[in-house]
């Protein structure tokens, strides 16, 4: 059997291939897709198990054989073009400008074609204003900083950063060692050796306030390691503490966004979820941020932390109209 990275192309592509093709031969099919008959009926018998929510009768892709040949009688919808969310939109558009100034990239012409494309559709549907969970496009101002960061990489120059930690809620400047740029989950990253930390570092290009390319050479230090990102950018130790946190259903996002472990489905859409975190403040950043769409459950500390936050805030803007009748 085909490995799953080939086979998933495949089968997305049968669909709209059989619909044009009603009643072809299974040994024809195959030489086009180049496998063996064997394996396109075993591809064919799992897209009888694929199709639109429910899974029962009149959801699932259906597929009418006669013979040696083979058609498709109800599609699931499989017929429509593929789209796209803002977010992999974006993440498509940073990595196919990266190729394009690749060496070695033999037709930068198709390259090009294909981004002037996804451009093209992405301002077309920018009206209807879907997203999907953090899927956003891409700012002005990140894009700039990418393309200063991917500068810096081709002439191997260190770079002056002004940065927004999360974490710690607080603005730095620093000197950094660009080592690579990275998407991870749609967002861009810059991969570096931070002075000021004495460590491998990844900055969020979205959190730059100011960038930099100074004169003197990227020199991260020979041990500098690449960071392991098969988890994802942050991955949750066993001795991080648990936080309880039900969410609203404009909420629910957060479940797939970070680690999350789904505890139980609830009325009305909510989710419980139960979610490790290494710091507080950015945990408590992370509840007020969803405006009341979610409700910590426990520990108490960090549930008292998140009231006394919110507290403060509105003390701080009684002057406000928006608060003075509060």
């Amino acid at each position: 059997m085909s490995g799953s990275t080939e086979r998933m192309p495949r089968l997305l592509a049968l669909v709209p291939y059989l619909l044009a093709r009603p009643g072809i031969r299974i040994e024809e099919a195959a030489r086009d897709f180049d496998v063996s008959a064997r394996q396109l009926r075993k591809d064919l018998e799992l897209l009888w198990m694929c199709g639109l929510p429910g899974y029962g009768p009149g959801d699932l892709i259906d597929l009418s054989f006669d013979g040696d040949t083979v058609s498709v009688t109800y599609d699931a919808g499989m017929r429509r073009p593929l789209r796209l969310t803002g977010g992999e939109a974006t993440a498509l558009l940073i990595a196919l400008r990266a190729l394009a100034e690749t060496p070695g990239v033999l037709d930068t012409d198709a390259v090009h074609r294909a981004i002037a494309k996804i451009e093209a559709a992405a301002g077309a549907a920018q009206p209807s204003g879907v997203v999907v969970g953090m899927g956003v496009r891409e700012a002005a101002t990140t894009a700039r900083t990418r393309e200063t960061v991917r500068a810096a990489l081709q002439v191997g120059r260190a770079l002056r950063i002004r940065y927004y930690s999360a974490s710690r809620d607080r603005i730095t400047d620093r000197t950094v060692d660009p080592m690579r740029l990275l998407i991870v989950q749609a967002i861009g990253y810059l991969e570096a050796w931070c002075r000021l930390a004495g460590d491998v570092r990844l900055f969020r290009l979205d959190r730059f306030d100011d960038i930099v390319v100074l004169d003197e050479p990227s020199a991260p230090p020979a041990h500098a390691e690449p960071t392991d990102l098969s988890g994802g950018v942050f991955s949750p130790e066993p001795d991080h503490p648990e936080a309880e946190i039900v969410l609203d259903p404009d909420a629910r996002w957060v479940a797939e966004y970070y680690p999350c472990e789904e505890l139980a489905e609830l009325d009305g859409g909510r989710l419980r979820v139960l979610m490790r975190y290494g710091d507080q403040s950015w945990m408590v950043r992370l509840v007020l941020g969803l405006g009341g769409r979610a409700r910590v459950e426990r520990p108490a500390e960090l549930a008292e932390a998140v009231r006394q936050r919110a507290a403060a805030a509105l003390a701080r803007a009684r002057h406000l109209p928006v608060t003075s009748g509060q």
